[in-house]
């Protein structure tokens, strides 16, 4: 049975490792990626910071899970790469939930990189561990080491039979140095009895039986509950508060103002009202009758319906250019067939099915919190800054996450916990309500894009001109940023068509909320514009939409921007190029599985494909949906087919291409948020809509392409290809072309 134990910073070695269990720092990343860490302890003096792995006297195996559980399967997936290099059996593993530490490197668990960023350095972990056990067990037996091999949690002497457990070893093993990186032997892949394999999430049992503890039921001693109205405008102020009304609330102890922050707004409060009371429900009711009253703020102006048309200007003007390949003005002027179109997409929210929610208590100086936080070294970066102290004084407890979707990397409620704990002097647990969590969000904001194209009697475009606008992730941590060149780089910049003249613009666009990363980034609005767009010019031609999208991708080959001299270009890790062959790959196999040679249109229903490359997955997905004479889509078939390298749990990688297929089809379909006076108008799910089970996709296929590549992202690249497939789809069935998000009802 594996567990689960949360345990303290000052506790880990106390009680996750008994007196005698054997101990591992292993290694992760280079020292000089992580400045001003502090160095591990023993023979590691080269290699900064450590995962740490050991192994009690009786042979139980503790792993620790450095990255946060909010459904993606990380606690389990993470663990097994461990286990499965040092043959440990799954079934005497126990896991340790982290604290926020620099010691276990990035503990963000977002970007969909768990896996990608510490697979090479979790083998290492069990293969450093498993190699000093071999080691162990040769001087035993007085044999050469190469003749010992770990298996089923015991080294074997293989010429002989003879065994020893891992527990009979810890104390052998403890004395060894640590071995060079450099002499290790990994398993091969043929090897792996874990990776690869579909392994039941190690919360299944605490989430069915309803034991998990998520943020929202964290608990500490002593602790009183807030809630906060908070300025309704970014940039607003409290101006005067009566709270006379609220004081005389049964449980309301006393109202606190929060100040409001200076820009850049990053991950602070955001100031308000704050009722102190001695539940979250007299909380709410003395906050309903608090009487606020704002400062002005010169966000007031900002309306959804003139701002998307503001951008909509903008990307029909032009912009500056972030790539250029060939004369696209030169092509436009020979005249000939040319195409345009205007894709648009709204404000939305990240909406988790939990809210954001903390518990912390400021005392003597130093802060101790729970909370349902993607990143516990952001919830240490961001009170340490917020309160005047270290961030080594701050220690923070991770819980499960009911969703997050890059919502809850943001640790604003966690400051405004720590905050109101240092006025009261007691622990204050803060819940977001859901209208908080509406209104106040990190918002992906809203886009346009222009595309336009020459083609020619094929028509295969001979000049390619597409622009995007949209309030950049910068304006959070650069007061005044209006550009976003990282996200104009995730699916616009780095199309990957072979046309001989191609121009990426990208126009400017100010933000009037605070503007955060969700799910797929700006991978979202960009893969709708141009798959939609690609649809088109194959609909134009009266072409296969599949044999058009493998035609405009040409012949397999590596995107290298860099050397077309963009800068910045997007970003590239080594062993991770953007192969257009294996995306190829995904469009033919999705073809294949969804039966798209076969299938024709009816009145009514059909397919519509759309591919993508994002977070180095590759992924193409059909669409099987039915339009009703009233207008509403039915979604009743997604096949996804994704190449994102070798896979961990593939039990967990289709949950995800099967939960990233609803999120699709909710900002596809219905999620859309509006603001007037600067003030977001939807406050619940009754006026911010994501689907309903009945409109959700029937059925998900997911298809994985088995691959010896490096692991790649997983959670967010099912998300990019749906809005485009879904309006292909609508457009090969009606024949009616929808560009702008979200669609509500075919009309």
């Amino acid at each position: 049975m594996i567990t689960i134990l949360p345990v303290s910073r000052r506790d880990f070695l106390q009680q996750a490792f008994t007196a005698g269990a054997f101990v591992v720092g292993a290694r992760l990343v280079p020292l000089d990626a992580f400045g001003g860490a502090d160095a591990v302890p023993g023979p590691l003096p080269a290699w900064m910071p450590s995962v740490y792995l050991g192994i009690e006297p009786d042979g139980l195996v503790r792993i620790v899970a450095h990255r946060s559980e909010m459904g993606t399967g990380s606690r389990t997936a993470l663990p097994m790469i461990v286990a499965d290099e040092l043959e440990a059996d799954w079934s005497r593993v126990s896991i340790v939930q982290a604290l926020g530490d620099a010691k276990y490197g990035s503990q963000n668990t977002d970007g969909s990189c768990s896996v990608k960023d510490f697979y090479d350095a979790l083998r290492t972990a069990g293969a450093t561990v498993r190699t000093m056990l071999e080691q162990a067990a040769a001087s035993r037996w007085s044999v050469p080491a190469p003749e010992c091999r770990g298996q089923a949690h015991a080294v074997i002497h293989t010429p002989s039979g003879r065994k020893l457990g891992y527990g009979d070893l810890v104390a052998a093993a403890s004395a060894l140095p640590v071995p060079a990186a450099a002499s290790l032997r990994y398993k091969s892949a043929a090897e792996f009895k874990y990776i690869g394999k579909d392994i039941p999430i190690v919360d299944r049992h605490d989430l069915v039986t309803g034991k998990g503890v998520f943020g929202i039921d964290a608990r500490m001693p002593g602790m009183v509950f807030a809630s906060i109205e908070r300025p309704p405008v970014m940039g607003q102020a409290v101006a005067s508060i009566d709270d006379a009304a609220a004081l005389r609330v049964p449980g309301v102890l006393r109202v606190v103002r929060l100040e409001s922050p200076k820009e850049p707004y990053v991950f602070q409060a955001i100031g308000g009202a704050a009722v102190i009371a001695t539940s979250t429900w007299a909380a709410n009711r003395g906050r309903e009758a608090l009487k606020v009253t704002w400062t002005g703020s010169p966000h007031e102006s900002y309306d959804s319906t003139a701002y998307r048309a503001s951008l909509v200007a903008t990307v029909k003007a032009p912009q500056k250019p972030t790539r250029t390949v060939g004369d696209v003005d030169a092509e436009f002027a020979k005249g000939g067939k040319v195409l345009e179109a205007t894709y648009t997409t709204p404000l939305i929210a990240h909406a988790p099915m939990e809210p954001p929610a903390a518990v912390a208590e400021f005392k003597a100086g130093k802060v101790v919190a729970y909370a349902a936080t993607q990143n516990p070294q952001a919830v240490q970066e961001a009170v340490a800054g917020a309160l005047g102290i270290t961030k080594e004084d701050v220690e923070c407890h991770v819980t499960l996450l009911g969703g997050g979707f890059g919502r809850k990397s943001k640790p604003d409620y966690v400051v405004e916990a720590a905050l109101l704990s240092r006025v009261v002097g007691t622990p204050v647990k803060v819940t977001w309500t859901r209208e908080d969590d509406i209104r106040f969000d990190y918002f992906h904001g809203p886009s346009a894009a222009h595309m336009k194209a020459a083609t020619d009697a094929s028509g295969r475009p001979t000049a390619w001109l597409q622009r995007t606008a949209f309030p950049p992730i910068d304006s959070l941590f650069a007061p005044g940023a209006t550009y976003g060149a990282g996200q104009t780089g995730m699916g616009f910049t780095d199309i990957p068509y072979v046309v001989p003249n191609l121009r990426v613009e990208n126009g400017p666009a100010a933000a009037h909320v605070r503007i955060g990363w969700l799910r797929s980034v700006g991978h979202v609005h960009h893969a709708f514009a141009v798959q939609s767009f690609t649809d088109e010019l194959a609909a134009a031609a009266g072409r296969d939409r599949v044999e058009f999208l493998l035609d405009l991708l040409g012949p397999p080959r590596v995107i290298d921007l860099g050397k077309e001299g963009v800068s910045p270009a997007p970003r590239g890790e080594a062993g991770y190029p953007f192969d257009t062959g294996r995306l190829r790959n995904v469009i033919q196999l999705v073809a294949e599985k969804s039966g798209w040679a076969s299938r024709r249109p009816t009145k009514g229903r059909a397919l519509g494909i759309a591919a993508h490359y994002s977070f180095y997955c590759y992924v193409a997905t059909v669409v099987d949906l039915e339009v009703t004479p009233a207008g509403e889509v039915k979604i009743h078939q997604v096949d996804v087919a994704l190449d994102t390298g070798r896979v961990i749990n593939p039990d967990r990688v289709r949950a995800q291409f099967e939960g990233a297929a609803a999120f699709g089809a909710s900002l596809t379909l219905v999620s859309e948020l509006t603001t007037k006076a600067g003030r977001v108008e939807q406050s619940n799910f009754d006026g911010y809509e994501v689907v309903r089970m009945g409109d959700a996709p029937l059925s998900t296929r997911v298809h994985i392409v088995q691959s010896d590549a490096p692991p790649a992202g997983v959670g967010e690249p099912g998300v990019p290809p749906m809005a485009p497939a879904i309006c292909n789809a609508i457009f090969a069935a009606t024949g009616k072309r929808l560009r702008d998000l979200p669609i509500r009802r075919v009309v």
